[in-house]
């Protein structure tokens, strides 16, 4: 069996860490890790980089009956992002998708309030936002995140990944300032099968994560916004 790239996500992290501290300076940057798997990751990339790290809630919708299935995502703010193709074809109703919405909706407010535990929202005007995850499968929760992040006013917005696939890591080439993929397979079916331990992320490491972070923090709470809504083809 060949060499998987990672170990785990600490080790992703890590990975991630060293090649973005090689390709250019980071100043006034904020790390923004996707719970839960995403977060050991940012807090890897925060450590190697000397920033602060903060966690951006992101909900998959998944589909009716096919819960593993993205059918969009959601994120603070009102964002929603919908896979408009598949929406079609499954002749899902606004009220399914509505559902499903309120559910993860639900699902976003209680983890937001868990892992801050008080703490408010780092600020991002003015800042790079530099936006991890895991890995990318489908890429509608990043696609989400990036409205999201967009709707605060940072001064550029990146996104860093472990191992996601080409045609994925192109498509967010044009909703984010840079994006960058350690590891591009052709053969992609799921995140999980690039490291040798994929155990899930607990809350209580997210916690800890994020208690941890030792950057330089922006003091200001970021902006309320207003509902927004993208549909992808």
């Amino acid at each position: 069996m060949a060499q998987l790239p990672f170990h785990n996500r600490k080790d992703a992290g890590r990975q991630l860490g060293t090649h973005l501290g090689g390709l250019h300076p980071w100043p006034r940057s904020v790390v923004l890790g996707l719970p839960r798997g995403g977060v050991p990751v940012a807090a890897g990339v925060a450590h190697a980089l000397g920033a602060p790290l903060d966690v951006l809630v992101v909900r998959k919708l998944g589909l009716p009956g096919h819960g593993e299935v993205a059918m969009g995502a959601i994120a603070p703010g009102g964002v929603r992002v919908l896979n408009d193709a598949l929406v079609r074809r499954m002749s899902l109703s606004a009220q399914a998708i509505a559902d499903a919405e309120a559910h993860e909706e639900a699902e976003l407010i209680r983890r937001e309030a868990q892992y801050r535990a008080g703490r408010p929202p780092l600020t991002l005007g003015g800042y790079t936002a530099l936006i991890v995850d895991d890995g990318v499968a489908t890429g509608f929760t990043l696609r989400a995140a990036l409205r999201a992040v967009r709707a605060l006013a940072p001064a550029r917005v990146a996104v860093a990944v472990p191992v996601a696939p080409p045609e994925i890591c192109r498509g967010l080439q044009g909703l984010a300032d840079e994006v960058i993929c350690l590891w591009t397979p052709l053969h992609f079916h799921a995140v999980g099968q690039f490291y040798r331990d994929f155990a899930q992320t607990t809350d209580a490491e997210v916690r800890t994560c994020l208690e941890h972070s030792a950057g330089p923090h922006p003091a200001a709470r970021m902006p309320d916004t207003g509902p927004s809504t993208e549909k992808e083809a």
